[in-house]
């Protein structure tokens, strides 16, 4: 059988962008969103692309029960993934805790810490049964530095980053490998569902900086899952060259 990656979040972005790398290198693909739109949009642009097989799923990572049919469906059709990447997750808002609405941090709770804890543990028992798999989870630079008006989000960061260091103690005995990717400011539709939709807003993060594209995070993560069984890359942290902390970055001005 293929060796194949069950990616969250995927039909945007990073994740968007980490199908087509790991399709490159030969990976069918079990793509998992909110949209069935996109997905199946996805769908036929990745098999168009390149020489693979990719099947969708429609996915809610904040709905336990979704994960578990969605995962009981995959783990029947292609067994454990070879490479699992946790990439959905969100940030909502850009105000001081105390002006945070309830439902924006429910919301990032949600989908960065509950939903990739549990999709990660829908597959773990099957890859440690088969003694083999590598779990790739998305943090962020907000995980390690924090900054104003992201209490929340910086808070859910940084538990994927102590999560993935737990969940690698955890696996010492096996081949199971688990890396953290640790982004800066990368230029996706991040913003613009920071900022519900307004997308001048948005724009305005990325005016005067040479931010990161989602295809640079994608190479590294498909580097980083292609590097011999003895090597475990356990963090990496990728910033914009004009970046020197998460929210600490150097704008030219307009001309």
């Amino acid at each position: 059988m293929s060796k194949y990656a069950f990616i969250t979040g995927a039909t945007s972005g990073i994740g968007l962008a980490t199908a087509k790398a790991l399709a490159a290198g030969g990976y069918d693909l079990a793509l998992a969103a909110r949209n069935e739109g996109k997905l199946s949009s996805v769908k036929a642009d990745i098999e168009k692309e390149f020489s693979v097989k990719v099947t969708p799923y429609v996915l809610d990572v904040r709905e336990p029960e979704e994960i578990r049919k969605t995962v009981a469906a995959c783990l029947a059709a292609f067994g454990a993934p070879d490479v699992l990447v946790n990439d959905a997750g969100l940030a909502r808002g850009l105000e001081p805790y105390a002006e945070t609405k309830e439902e924006d941090i429910l919301q990032m709770i949600d989908t960065n810490i509950k939903g990739l804890f549990l999709v990660t543990r829908a597959f773990l028992p099957s890859m440690l049964e088969r003694n083999s798999g590598h779990v790739v989870n998305l943090g962020s630079t907000a995980g390690l530095y924090a900054y104003a008006g992201a209490a929340v989000y910086c808070s859910t960061k940084a538990a994927v980053k102590t999560f993935s260091d737990g969940i690698r103690i955890d696996v010492i005995d096996s081949d199971i490998k688990v890396t953290t990717i640790q982004p800066g400011i990368v230029h996706t539709p991040f913003s613009e569902v920071r900022f519900h939709g307004d997308k001048k807003r948005a724009e305005a993060v990325y005016e005067g900086v040479d931010a990161l594209h989602a295809e640079d995070i994608a190479d590294i993560i498909a580097f980083a899952v292609s590097r011999p069984k003895r090597v475990q890359i356990s963090d990496i942290v990728i910033m914009a060259n004009q970046q020197a902390t998460g929210f600490m970055v150097s704008k030219k001005k307009k001309q």
